[in-house]
């Protein structure tokens, strides 16, 4: 099984992505962590490291997909 974890800030971009990406891909297949960094603002290192620069991103087996652009990660380091 992959794993997946999907990062995300609470903003209507980050809900929609995740709301399209829960829905498309297939959770029997894919182990799949959503992390709201809003929320849990103690994850932005470890996203960080992968290589996030802003959410909504999925990481996918080590690979960073930035899907859309919701907030850097400066800007949720800065709203702490």
């Amino acid at each position: 099984m992959n794993n997946a974890i999907f990062y995300h800030a609470g903003c209507p971009v980050c809900v929609s992505a995740e709301q399209a990406l829960l829905a498309a891909l297939d959770q029997q297949r894919l182990n799949l962590k959503v992390v709201h960094l809003g929320e849990e603002p103690t994850e932005i290192p470890a996203a960080e490291l992968a290589g996030v620069k802003s959410v909504p991103a999925l990481l996918l087996n080590g690979q960073v997909l930035h899907i859309n652009f919701g907030a850097s990660l400066d800007d949720l380091k800065g709203a702490q």
